[in-house]
C-alpha cells in the first residue's frame, strides 16, 4: 500500500503544478496563459474532411469512357456520383459492379479522378474471424466437424455449392436467425458468400 502510495505522489506534484503554478498570483504580476494550438489532423482525417473518398456500392464501370459509377449515401440521401479512372488508378479491379468499394479520388480540371480503389469489407463482429479459402478446403480434405453455411441467394446456390455446404441466404438468416443454427453453440460454423463483403 504505502509503495502505492508513493508512486501517485509524482503525479499529483505534476498535477497540483500544471492546475496551480508554482507560485500564487497576489495580484502584482499578471500570469498569461498562451492557448496550445491544436494539432494538425493526420492525413486520413484531412482527406475525409475534404470529401476526397467515395463509400459505396460500384453501380457501373465503363471501360471505353473510363468512368466508375458509385452510390453513395444511405436511403433518400442516396446518390450516384461519376469518378474516372486512367492508368494512374490503383486497385481498379476493385470497381466491379455489384461490390461495395472505397474509392479515393482527386480534383483534375474539376473532375474527380480515381487514385485508389479498395473492397469496402465488411466490419467482423467481436468472436468472428475471417478463414482462407485454402483453410476451408483442408477442413473439408479432414472432414472436420463443422457447419458449412451458404449466405448466397438460393438459385446461385442451386447452380453449384461447396460440398457439404447448407443454404441459408441473408434475408432467411435475418428473419428466422439462430434458430437455423445448431444448438451446439461449440460448434464451428462458416459462412460464405459470392465474393469480398
Amino acid at each position: 500500500m504505502r509503495k502505492q502510495l508513493l508512486r501517485l505522489i509524482p503525479l499529483c506534484l505534476t498535477f497540483a503544478l500544471l492546475n496551480y503554478g508554482c507560485t500564487q498570483n497576489q495580484g502584482a504580476v499578471k500570469q498569461t496563459v498562451k492557448p496550445v494550438p491544436e494539432p494538425a489532423p493526420p492525413i486520413a482525417a484531412k482527406k475525409k474532411q475534404d470529401g476526397k473518398v467515395y463509400k459505396g456500392k460500384v453501380v457501373g464501370k465503363s471501360n471505353k469512357a473510363k468512368t466508375i459509377s458509385i452510390k453513395v449515401g444511405k436511403g433518400d440521401k442516396a446518390k450516384t456520383v461519376m469518378v474516372k479512372f486512367d492508368d494512374k488508378t490503383k486497385g481498379i479491379e476493385h470497381a466491379a459492379k455489384g461490390h461495395a468499394a472505397i474509392i479515393a479520388y482527386e480534383m483534375r480540371n474539376g473532375e474527380a479522378y480515381a487514385t485508389m480503389i479498395k473492397p469496402k469489407l465488411a466490419k467482423l463482429p467481436p468472436g468472428v474471424t475471417e478463414i482462407k479459402p485454402k483453410e476451408v478446403k483442408a477442413l473439408l480434405d479432414k472432414k472436420a466437424d463443422f457447419v458449412l453455411i451458404d449466405s448466397r441467394p438460393a438459385k446461385r446456390y442451386a447452380q453449384a455449392h461447396l460440398p457439404g455446404a447448407i443454404s441459408i441466404p441473408v434475408p432467411v438468416m435475418k428473419k428466422k436467425g439462430a434458430s437455423l443454427l445448431p444448438k451446439d453453440k461449440n460448434k464451428l460454423l462458416i459462412f460464405y458468400c459470392g465474393g469480398p463483403t
